[in-house]
């Protein structure tokens, strides 16, 4: 079969899916790009509406986004409105939200950023861009928008992809319409933050069933103004984290940060003055049952006391934001799933996912080992995302099309278990941090191998790797900062 007649489906219209379906049509590839939301922009589309809550906890990744079946009275929403947010959820970004990469560092080779653009924009940029290199691509007209995929499954050669589209009608209402598509592959670029990862801490499934509105996953969070002279407890001390607690500390009263010495932790030095970092959450007090209906004013905290790993305790807290992070999860490929509570270390040959911290069986973290008709664009962390989910891209795209062939199963499974023998298992597995620049030149190298001289792959410029150095130097001036005298906790019991 010649790249012209090949079907392929990219599943998400983020940075990575319209990178993924860009490179595929300049290779000739027939591409059909579905994206559950209206737009294209990922993570980058801000919605002013919060997301549907996941369960209190979610630890299992496919109950992690939670599937309503029916709409809460307490939501306070119609019927169309529930099934907008149930069919397309609201991503993370909220409204201060900007890059933490340079923008020179995320140019892709699509499409140049506008003249004099800052190295850090607000979210609004970073979506025109995206936005705009699918138009400019030719991505935007082959996209499905407002289009979920329900289901994904093999029968023979093909792979057929299930999907049920919302359109919106003039009135208040909303219909579904359901659909099935053959292809000969699959590219997954659905991103990262979809499926929040709800820690089973003891007397927080309690509260939020008695004050739901104050107690939130970072999803939800958006603004900063109704924090207004409030107590706030992070959970949590990773960038979301970081990033919502300094753009709170104008407006909050007092911001506590909870860590656990997560290896991903940011520097207590980067949170505002009005911030103290404490120790881990161990549990939190839930009043008697016969209190729990009692109705909280504006200015009424949350009648619990938060014990901490330290032995100390917290009370008066307003707001809870959980900044826990998200499930790896591919609701549409169930079946990839091992059974609850496997562990990493247990996961067999054709396993996907196990406890949601990764994915597992992927040659360069793009090919699925056992069938390589299933790719992955956008999976590693750390990264220079833009530019990195492009080089991906573009190798991708050169597989598709024939023109480099993939190593024996047996050798990449060989090259598969020597990583995991040297990374270990969890969210790691996929980080760059450090290594971005080898991994691309590795990727890249092996494809030129198999390119023709007419066909070859440029990896970063220099110009990119100086603004990269630059990058770091910042990065480690930032981060010398942690030896500064932490502050004292006051406890506000």
């Amino acid at each position: 079969m010649n790249s012209r007649s090949k079907r392929v489906a990219v599943i998400g219209a983020g940075i990575s899916g319209i990178v993924a379906a860009a490179h595929l049509k300049e290779e000739g590839v027939g591409v059909t790009v579905f994206e559950r939301s209206s737009a294209a922009g990922g993570i980058w589309l801000y919605d002013e509406r919060p997301p549907l809550e996941p369960t209190y906890p979610s630890i299992i990744p496919w109950e992690a986004e939670r599937k309503h079946t029916s709409c809460d009275p307490a939501l306070n929403l119609t019927e169309a409105e529930f099934r907008r947010l149930s069919h397309a959820p609201p991503g993370p970004c909220y409204i201060g939200l900007k890059n933490n990469v340079p923008t020179r560092l995320l140019e892709t080779t699509l499409n140049p950023f506008p003249p004099k653009t800052p190295d850090f924009v607000s979210h609004s940029v970073l979506k025109e861009y995206i936005q705009d290199t699918a138009m400019k691509m030719g991505v935007h007209e082959i996209t499905r928008y407002d289009t979920e995929v329900k289901n994904l499954s093999k029968n023979g050669h093909d792979w057929v992809l299930e999907a049920v589209t919302l359109n919106h009608q003039s009135t208040d209402g909303v219909t579904l319409t359901s659909s099935v598509s053959k292809f000969d592959a699959i590219v997954v670029a659905s991103g990262h933050y979809h499926s929040p990862r709800i820690p089973d801490i003891p007397g927080l499934a309690a509260l939020k069933q008695y004050w739901p509105t104050r107690i939130q996953h970072s999803k939800g969070y958006r603004r900063p103004d109704t924090f207004k002279d409030k107590n706030i407890l992070l959970i949590g001390a990773s960038v979301s984290s970081t990033d919502i607690a300094r753009e709170l500390g104008p407006f909050a009263r007092t911001i506590y940060q909870s860590h656990r010495n997560g290896q991903f932790d940011l520097p207590a030095s980067l949170l505002p003055e009005n911030a103290i970092r404490v120790s881990e959450v161990v549990s939190f007090d839930v009043p008697p049952s016969k209190s729990s209906n009692i109705a909280l004013g504006p200015t009424d905290p949350i009648p619990t006391t938060i014990s901490l790993k330290s032995g100390q305790t917290l009370c008066s807290i307003h707001a809870i934001v959980l900044c826990t992070g998200y499930h790896t999860a591919l609701p549409f490929l169930l079946t990839h799933y091992s059974p609850a509570n496997t562990p990493p270390t247990d996961a067999c040959p054709t396993t996907l996912i196990t406890n949601g911290m990764q994915l597992h069986n992927l040659h360069k973290d793009i090919f699925y080992i056992p069938d390589s008709s299933l790719l992955f664009i956008g999976v590693p962390y750390f990264t220079a995302t833009f530019t990195l989910f492009e080089f991906q891209a573009m190798v991708a795209a050169k597989v598709v099309a024939g023109k480099v062939k993939l190593p024996r199963e047996d050798q990449m499974r060989s090259e598969y278990e020597e990583r995991v023998r040297v990374k270990g298992h969890g969210k790691a597995f996929h980080s760059l941090r450090g290594v971005e620049e080898e991994y691309v030149d590795e990727l890249i190298g092996w494809a030129n191998e198999q390119l023709e001289a007419g066909e070859r792959l440029e990896g970063h410029t220099p110009a990119w790797k100086e603004g990269k150095k630059e990058q770091m130097e910042r990065l480690k001036a930032l981060f010398a900062g942690d030896g500064v005298e932490q502050k004292e906790l006051e406890l506000i019991c």
